[in-house]
């Protein structure tokens, strides 16, 4: 076959370091529009863009060409410089240094835009670890629990 053809959807999930509630409402849109920003700007399409005070969902179609963590490695670098530069008050923002990174099948795009538009609604029922670790099992991921 001469030429190559992708669907790499992932449904990524970080958050802040220690969990600190810092993304509150008067910066989450803005940071999610950087977040799109940014994805665009490394070759990808952001499909969804949503979180808590804690962490951030995203998914997002990216290039065969870009590695999913040197993906991440500078898009939470770029959006931490960014948080400081425009929200000074958060001098001390920094995310935590690992992520999950779940692979989605075109068939359930629309199902996990919904989830990741519903977080707030969600987290009022389920803890960020909790929600965390359902998505390990349910990906099949060997974790430590001391490290969750």
């Amino acid at each position: 076959m001469p030429d190559s053809y992708t669907n790499l959807l992932y449904h990524i999930v970080f958050s802040t370091k220690d969990r600190q509630p810092l993304i509150t409402d008067i910066h989450q849109s803005r940071l999610y529009d950087y977040i799109g920003g940014t994805i665009r700007g490394l070759g990808g399409i952001s499909l969804g863009i949503n979180g808590t005070e804690d962490h951030v969902h995203v998914l997002a179609k990216l290039r065969p060409d870009k590695a999913v963590s040197d993906v991440l490695r500078d898009l939470k670098a770029n959006a931490s410089g960014w948080m400081h530069d425009v929200f000074p008050e958060l001098k001390d923002f920094s995310w935590q240094r690992g992520y999950g990174a779940f692979t989605v099948s075109e068939s359930n795009v629309g199902k996990v835009q919904d989830y990741i538009a519903r977080q707030k609604e969600h987290h009022q029922k389920r803890s960020f670890r909790d929600e965390f670790i359902e998505f390990l099992k349910a990906n099949g991921v060997e974790y430590d629990d001391r490290y969750i």
